[in-house]
């Protein structure tokens, strides 16, 4: 069935066009990824196959079956009205009675109460009542009577995540679900379990999202918007890097073969007389074609990142028996470390454990209840902070940059005019004197990057980074900082960009605990995953064995039922003998795997190595730990 037929959509901004005469078809149980630079019009085409904007021309039909929902990177609210008015205001019956009884429950008016429950009864609505809940927990959304005005940047995002979710139970059977950027301000134990609710819905989607691990899990297919055209591309990531380039390299011969072309029919040109035969006609609109062809560019300028760094001397940064809190919030509880030259540290845990605050203190912009925080002399701090671009007053790109210096210095000598400078960041000539308020979202992201990068620093601390920047530029990023030789501290939620970039990581465990982690953060979550299997199966084991030993007065109803009781064989208990040796075994391998993981002198491929040979240990001891209680059972029958 076709959601969305697409022809010929053209879409400018003054003189600068978006996207020029692009069509395509949306299918239902398609999972689409669009991606571009910023600025070339992902959002835009967003809103105007939602209806919220028009195009220039072209037309864009949506089937009447077909319901469209759209979730915007700045959310819209009724600022005065609370959380709850906000996401369950659609005029549904059971979105009504799910909102009476999520406001008589924070009220505690029993009558009120009562009365809620009444109605979620009678409109059989406690099912969806539940996946409501769930969606609200797991993206941490309590308080739903506060008003939505109070709310900070992260949680209106969640909020309006958690409103697109519900809404989409609610609406027909065949529903589009446009995103934009679904991932920014959510930690990454919410983007995991979002990758697996929206694998379970099953939903027709259209994606904007610069997390490649994301990308990778709820799509497959990629769409490029580039030079106005849009590009598609089947498959996963990967493929889209493998077959992109191929079309780049064929277009560059392409257009090398009508350069060629087009000197043999300039000269041809040239030498003809003004009167023309029906045939040099034909040849001669042929020839401006040809000359269309052969002036064409193809940019495929990278953002440059040449910075000069300021040298790094023999202390960095030592942190003793540091203490902070704020209230009952236990931030750092006797926190220790010392910093050394080049590491690479990414920093993981949940919203509200303080993991800004901790930058902050080692910056030595909030204090520390106790310890000492020693800085190194020749340390200069670079800060990528979450609460973006700063600035008092609009201003054109390049009198903003102006207010900091002149000139920038290069890590290969000499220095950079303003404008030069800008120019490596992908700011045109143009681009340089917009005002700053008519940039995107991505493209301030880059400014702010330059302002801090310019500073020269040797201890880059990076908080979100990735949020609104392009898949290109995020690229370029990424290699600058493999080339980085300071100290590199990073918060991010984008998984694929915290594996390729860190050494180890600080867990940020709540309650002031911070545990060092000798790994990347996809190690880790396959450590924890396995963890958590083997503590479940233990639960599960140690159940079984108290029903497989039950009191006498049980063993006396089993024996009146007169079952058929199956004797152990002699091979069966050879065999238990010998899982009561191997457990044990097992056992003890275990603990030595889990320890030899902690040691910090591992590198990738023996944590990767470690990692596998404990999931194999595990599956053995799985298996004879059930093996062990079925047997057990038959043993005391």
């Amino acid at each position: 069935m076709h959601y969305v037929s697409v022809e010929g959509l053209t879409k400018s901004y003054g003189i600068t066009p978006l996207f020029k005469g692009i069509s395509f078809n949306i299918n239902e149980g398609d999972r689409i990824a669009l991606i571009a630079r910023n600025g070339v019009g992902k959002s835009t085409l967003l809103r105007i196959l939602s209806g919220k904007e028009t195009p220039d021309s072209g037309t864009c039909k949506i089937h009447k079956d077909v319901h469209l929902v759209l979730f915007e990177q700045d959310p819209q609210f009724i600022e005065t009205a609370s959380i709850t008015q906000n996401i369950f205001k659609q005029d549904h019956p059971v979105m009504k009675a799910i909102s009476n009884y999520e406001i008589a429950m924070e009220s505690e008016d029993e009558q009120l109460i009562t009365d809620a429950i009444m109605e979620m009864e009678e409109r059989s609505a406690w099912d969806f009542e539940s996946k409501v809940k769930t969606i609200l927990t797991q993206l941490n959304i309590h308080h739903l009577d506060q008003p939505v005005s109070k709310l900070s940047g992260g949680q209106r995002k969640r909020v309006s995540l958690a409103k697109t979710l519900i809404q989409i139970g609610f609406e027909p059977k065949h529903v589009l679900l446009l995103m934009d950027e679904p991932t920014n301000h959510l930690d990454l134990n919410m983007i995991e379990w979002l990758e697996n609710y929206l694998e379970q819905e099953k939903v027709t989607l259209l994606l904007v999202s610069h997390d490649r691990y994301f990308l990778e899990s709820v799509t497959d297919e990629i769409w490029e918007l580039e030079r106005e055209n849009l590009y598609t591309y089947k498959g996963d990531y990967e493929n889209y890097l493998e077959k992109k380039a191929a079309r780049i390299e064929s277009e560059l011969a392409s257009i090398d073969k009508a350069k060629n072309t087009f000197r043999k029919e300039l000269e041809w040109m040239r030498k003809q007389p003004k009167a023309r035969t029906t045939k040099s006609k034909s040849r001669q609109d042929n020839f401006y074609e040809v000359e269309a062809k052969a002036k064409q560019k193809i940019d495929d300028s990278n953002l440059q990142l040449d910075m000069k760094m300021t040298r790094l001397g023999g202390k960095i940064i030592e942190a003793k028996k540091v203490y902070k809190s704020y209230g009952d919030l236990v931030v750092l509880k006797g926190f220790d470390y010392t910093f050394s030259k080049g590491e690479r540290i990414g920093i993981v845990g949940k919203n509200g454990v303080g993991k800004s605050t901790f930058l902050q203190i080692l910056q030595g912009i909030t204090e520390p209840d106790s310890g000492k925080i020693n800085v190194g002399e020749t340390i200069v701090f670079g800060h990528f902070s979450q609460e973006g671009l700063v600035y008092k007053k609009d201003m054109r790109v390049i009198e903003f940059l102006k207010t900091f210096a002149e000139n920038f210095p290069l890590a290969s000598g000499g220095s950079l005019s303003a404008a030069q400078f800008l120019e490596l960041f992908l700011f045109t000539p143009d681009k340089q004197y917009t005002y700053l308020s008519a940039l995107s979202g991505g493209e301030k992201k880059r400014l702010q990057l330059l302002t801090i990068l310019f500073k020269n620093p040797n201890f880059l601390i990076l908080d979100e980074p990735t949020n609104d920047l392009d898949l290109p530029t995020l690229a370029v990023l990424e290699q600058f900082l493999i080339d980085f030789a300071g100290c590199v501290l990073l918060v991010s939620h984008d998984r694929y960009f915290m594996d390729k970039l860190v050494d180890h990581l600080f867990i940020f465990e709540g309650e002031g605990v911070i545990r060092d982690y000798p790994g990347n953060y996809t190690q880790f979550r396959i450590l924890e995953k396995t963890k958590q299997s083997y503590t479940a199966l233990s639960s599960d084991i140690t159940t079984q064995r108290t029903v497989a030993t039950p009191e006498k007065k049980v063993e006396s109803a089993i024996v009146q039922d007169k079952k058929v009781v199956i004797k152990m064989t002699y091979k069966e208990k050879m065999e238990l003998e010998t899982l009561q040796k191997t457990m044990p075994e097992l056992e003890v391998k275990k603990k030595k795997l889990e320890a030899s993981l902690v040691s910090p002198s591992l590198d990738y491929n023996e944590i990767t190595k470690i990692s596998e040979q404990l999931a194999q240990v595990n599956a053995e001891l799985e298996n004879a730990e059930l093996r062990w209680l079925e047997l057990s059972e038959k043993q005391e029958a």
